[in-house]
């Protein structure tokens, strides 16, 4: 067991915060975002997803893991490592930190989107324009909560394939694709959404 394991042991708390700095390099980016997607992942199921080499995915997911943002996930051991991402718990150990983990995703959602802006001339002529689009709507806390479960029930089918990468069709490649629902706030702070 390494130093900063036996601390993070003796201490329950883990070194990751979400303040740090993500690496900049798209591969990096790639796996953080798929992890926060899956919860964990391996390396083959990382190439399969992204379309890389599994020895790429795994030089850089212990990369990621040097640099303390991932850690190996428990497993049965074997030659499987799966690994998923690493925070400090906000409350007394063993808590989860949803808050935290919510934070970290929605950055790299926002990290993902940003380097996909800055590297879409990069993608094939049919992938250069993304489908991205935003509305407002007027919803009560029901029909919100049906609605995320709408897009969760479309969006399953295609999850699927990641499971079975042999049923995607050709040309398919990973895409992102982030709902947010949220009340959007009065401008007095005072005034609080009807429930």
């Amino acid at each position: 067991m390494s130093d900063e394991k036996r601390q993070a042991a003796s201490t329950g708390r883990l070194p990751y915060r979400v303040g740090k700095p993500l690496p900049d390099h798209p591969v990096r980016v790639a796996l953080l975002d798929l992890l926060a997607e899956a919860g964990t992942v391996t390396s083959t199921q990382a190439a399969a997803r992204l379309g890389h080499s599994s020895g790429l995915c795994s030089f850089h997911l212990r990369q990621l893991a040097r640099h303390g943002l991932i850690e190996e996930a428990p497993h049965s051991g074997g030659r499987v490592r799966p690994w998923r991402l690493r925070w400090e718990p906000a409350g007394e150990p063993g808590q989860d930190a949803p808050e935290d983990f919510d934070a970290l995703a929605r950055g790299l959602e926002d990290t993902s989107y940003q380097h996909w802006l800055s590297h879409r001339d990069q993608a094939a002529d049919a992938w250069q324009h993304d489908e991205s689009f935003s509305a407002v709507v007027h919803l009560t806390p029901a029909e919100t909560a049906e609605l995320a479960a709408s897009v969760r029930r479309l969006l399953a089918g295609y999850r699927e394939r990641d499971q079975h990468p042999e049923t995607r069709p050709a040309g398919a490649v990973a895409v992102a694709a982030v709902t947010r629902l949220f009340p959007l706030l009065p401008d007095n702070p005072g005034q609080r959404p009807q429930a």
